[in-house]
Parts: structure tokens; sequence; C-alpha cells
């Protein structure tokens, strides 16, 4: 029998964490191992219980999702954080994914959908509501980050990363699937970016689909 994902929530509404709980757990590939009310709780949780993946609420009070998410990518974890919030504002949605966020779903969503993309978060893909991909596309195509790809010199390596990237990956998955080190693909998407122009990975990803989909 697989290892179950373990799976840590953290949000400031005792009753949602229940409701979510009871469906997650509804899946035995799901366990949920804690529950936190605040950010500074999920933290401390998130270090002692080491869970495979957190669901995190963006709006709290004291610390907020957002600033969790930062403290949380800044231990040694191995873990996948998943916004899971009512926000669909274009502001807060890429400010997560910039932060770090392995995905951002909406409180609403079908609870087999929500099960589904919870798997898929688990194994090392960014995940984003359906309702969210056109608001993230639209945000990110800014005309003076626009680099033509005869204009780029990605070397080999460079370009496996950047297909990893569109995938969905995260650096773990990408380490993971080219047998090399977290640091080093953190070394190779610095250097993508500066050679698309680009500030995110999130704007390298969107030029990859619009080079992709050019006649």
């Amino acid at each position: 029998m697989k290892d179950t994902i373990k799976v840590l929530l953290i949000d400031d509404h005792p009753l949602f964490r229940k409701g979510v709980g009871q469906i997650i757990s509804d899946d035995p590939s799901f366990e949920i191992v804690g529950e936190a009310a605040s950010g500074m709780e999920g933290l401390e949780l998130a270090v002692q219980l080491k869970p495979n993946l957190i669901l995190l609420d963006l709006n709290m009070k004291g610390m907020n999702g957002l600033e969790t998410l930062r403290r949380i990518k800044a231990t040694e974890l191995d873990t996948h954080v998943v916004m899971l919030t009512v926000s669909d504002a274009e502001d807060d949605l890429l400010e997560a994914l910039r932060v770090g966020a392995d995905g951002y779903l909406l409180k609403d969503m079908e609870p087999e959908d929500l099960r589904k993309n919870l798997l898929k978060a688990a194994m090392g893909v960014t995940v984003l509501q359906d309702s969210l991909t056109e608001v993230l596309k639209n945000a990110l195509m800014e005309p003076q980050t626009k680099v033509n790809a005869d204009d780029v010199n990605l070397t080999s390596r460079e370009s496996e990363i950047l297909e990893c990237l569109a995938e969905g990956m995260n650096n773990k998955t990408i380490a993971r699937r080219l047998d090399i080190r977290d640091t080093t693909v953190k070394v190779h998407i610095k250097n993508i970016l500066r050679k698309l122009n680009l500030t995110s990975r999130l704007e390298a990803v969107v030029w990859k689909h619009q080079q992709s989909n050019k006649p």
C-alpha cells in the first residue's frame, strides 16, 4: 500500500477546517495530520509534523496567508503549499504564486475537483483554479516583457528546465526529473529569466506557452 499524503490545514475558521478535512479524508490517499487556527500556529505545526501538503487560507487574522507562506518556504521543509481561499483577485493570485505557492484554489470548488487537484499538487504539479487561468494569462502578458524566441540563446539544460516550468513543476520536482540539485535548478531559472528579460517564473511559463502557440 502506498504511503498516504499527510495534510496540514491552516485556516482561522474551525467549521471550514472540519468541512474540508472531511472532504479530503473521504479519499484514502490523504491523512489529515494537523489543524491550525493561525499562521504562527501553522508554521510551528508544519515544522513539527513535516506534512507532504499544506492547505493555507489567504486572509487570516494576525499573520496572514502570504506571510505564513513566505516563512514556510524559508524553512527546509519538503512540502507543497496550496492556497485555498475565497479571493479570486488578480493581485492575491499573482503574489501568492510569486511568493512560492504550489497552487491556488477557491473554496467554492467541487469536493471531487479539490481532491483531484490536491493529488496533483502532492506530486509536484502547480495547480490553479480553472476560472483563474485567464486572469493569470492576461495579468502576465505585458508587452515590455516579451522577447522573441529567435533572440534568446538558451542552453539545452535551460530549455529543459523551461519545459518543466511550463508543465507546472516546482524546483524539487524538476531536480528529481533531471537528476540535479535544487540549487542548480534555481541558478538555471535565474539565468532563464535574465535572458528573457522577465522577473518571475510565471512570466516565463506564459512566454513559453506564447512561443509554442505561434503559427
